[in-house]
Formats: structure tokens, sequence, C-alpha cells
């Protein structure tokens, strides 16, 4: 399958987070991974924009009664840089989570312009 967008991570999280997971979990992630690369237009139950964060995204994995997510966000449109990852164990997503990702989120642009 050709890809239409590249899909990065940025430093260790996104690593550390998929290798603290179950064998079965790693699996979901790469195919949803996979069908962010592929997928001309990825579906909501994958990717979601988060509201009032300025262009954070979260990847969507679930896997029976269990919720994941890892935050990641565009650069230059076909660039999608992985941050970090967590289990969801409510409905609403963690505030620190969330402020955790801005600010790798900012890290990398800071970073990246220099």
């Amino acid at each position: 399958m050709e890809k239409v967008r590249e899909v990065i991570a940025y430093k260790n999280y996104f690593e550390d987070f998929l290798k603290a997971q179950p064998e079965k979990v790693q699996d979901k992630i790469y195919k949803i991974i996979e069908a962010i690369e592929t997928l001309e237009r990825v579906p909501a139950n994958y990717l979601k924009a988060m509201e009032g964060t300025n262009g954070l995204y979260e990847a969507r994995i679930q896997l029976g009664s269990n919720i994941w997510r890892v935050f990641c966000f565009f650069d230059k449109g076909k660039l999608v840089v992985l941050l970090n990852g967590f289990t969801k164990k409510t409905q609403k997503t963690p505030t620190n989570e969330i402020t955790k990702a801005l600010n790798l989120m900012k890290e990398y642009y800071q970073l990246k312009n220099k």
C-alpha cells in the first residue's frame, strides 16, 4: 500500500509507551499507525482532533473494553509526529496527559526551528 503520509515518533515517549503494552495491543497500535499512513481520509474512530488544543490529535486504540490513546500532530500536513500514549480509564482525557503532549509539541517546534 502506498503511503500518503509519514509517521514518526518524537524522542522516546511513544516507544516507551508501546514497549509497555501487551503484544496484542502493540499489533493494534501498528494497525492504526498503518491506517494513518495509508488512508487518504483517516476515520475519526482512529484519529480525532482534540478541541481547543491548536493542532493536537489523538490516535484511538480499542481492544475489547480497554482503550488507549496516543497523542500526535501534523507537521507540514504530511508528517504525523507521535507523542506520549496512555491507557484511558475515565471518560475524560486526563488534563495532565494533554498538557504533557502540548509541551512536547511545543518542544518539537522549538528544536526544529533552531
